[in-house]
């Protein structure tokens, strides 16, 4: 999944530093009022992130919904693609944990794919230690395997302190992704760090990331999307939709822009698709990220719960038309 902020920092307001300046008495009165003023709003920020954390997952759910989406949602009778999603998140599937850790998912992907399209590992290791980085080579990818967002890309050991990617790492590692967005399956995942090869295309760049949503009803040939998302990593990320037959859909999803002209096809999206359809075929709904630098093809993660049911599509009937192609009795 990828991870939604729940809130947003506050910073203390200038206002009450607009004193005449030719008076250091209220001058010093105005930078005293302005520590207080941030202290007290920082004191509401916590508290706000307490309160949050006491509501009840349908509740929380259901107002961030309202809030990013627009509209509360159907609990009851779910009729979208996110109020599916948001009921996957509050009732998953036992399988869902397994698949979702992103070290154990490699098991299943090379059972039915092979191992060839697995990125390789570098290391899994128990802590993350001085000597564990200096083992490993001059580029890779720290990850951890319990949520989305945890990735930091290193091209050049030399321009990175251990102390910096430790900090960090510490920090994946003591986030509960759980609180961050109420999918109840990342309950189940015990926290690790991993390491990766980094993997670039011919010109050097991190390659696209091939996000298939794969919906599956009974009887019926599986309905694929693509949205492909370019530059991740970079200033200027962007997030194209496409159909099976790779046409150009005006269709945004969440924070990812869109291109006013369409990427260039994939020469190997029959590949995509055939692992995609794969690698879906036990459930009614999945979303499959692939990547395939230089018409090479490797695995990056299933997603049963993206964005927690709280995304924002548009047009507003996407939403709704996605949302009947999910058939739960699967």
């Amino acid at each position: 999944m990828e991870a939604i902020p729940m809130s947003r920092r506050l910073r203390p307001s200038n206002d009450v530093l607009a004193y005449p300046h030719d008076d250091a008495t209220q001058l010093g009165k105005a930078e005293h009022t302005g520590t207080v003023v941030g202290i007290t709003k920082r004191a509401v920020q916590h508290l706000k992130k307490q309160m949050k954390a006491f509501l009840p997952d349908p509740i929380f759910l259901s107002l961030l919904h309202r809030k990013l989406v627009g509209r509360y949602p159907n609990l009851r009778r779910p009729r979208t693609f996110n109020e599916h999603i948001l009921m996957r998140s509050l009732k998953p599937d036992p399988r869902y944990a397994a698949l979702t850790d992103k070290i154990a998912v490699r098991d299943y992907v090379a059972r039915t794919l092979g191992e060839s399209y697995l990125i390789p590992l570098i290391a899994v290791p128990d802590n993350f230690t001085r000597d564990v980085f200096d083992s490993l080579p001059q580029s890779f990818v720290m990850k951890a395997n319990h949520g989305s967002t945890f990735v930091e890309i290193v091209r050049d050991k030399s321009k990175v302190s251990y102390e910096h990617l430790k900090k960090l790492a510490d920090r994946w590692l003591a986030t509960e992704f759980y609180h961050v967005s109420r999918e109840r399956h990342y309950k189940e995942i015990k926290p690790r760090l991993f390491f990766e090869k980094l993997l670039l295309d011919s010109s050097g760049q991190v390659p696209p990331d091939y996000k298939v949503h794969v919906f599956r009803r009974k009887g019926m040939r599986p309905v694929m999307y693509i949205v492909q998302i370019s530059d991740r990593f970079g200033p200027f990320p962007r997030g194209n939709v496409y159909d099976s037959d790779w046409n150009h859909l005006d269709v945004t999803i969440g924070e990812y822009a869109r291109n006013a002209t369409p990427d260039t096809r994939p020469t190997n999206l029959a590949e995509i698709l055939e692992a995609a359809d794969k690698l879906s075929r036990d459930f009614d709904y999945v979303r499959v990220d692939l990547y395939a630098p230089d018409n090479a093809l490797y695995f990056g993660e299933l997603t049963f719960t993206p964005g927690a049911g709280v995304v924002p599509m548009f047009p507003d009937r996407v939403d709704f038309e996605w949302g009947t192609l999910i058939d739960a009795s699967i």
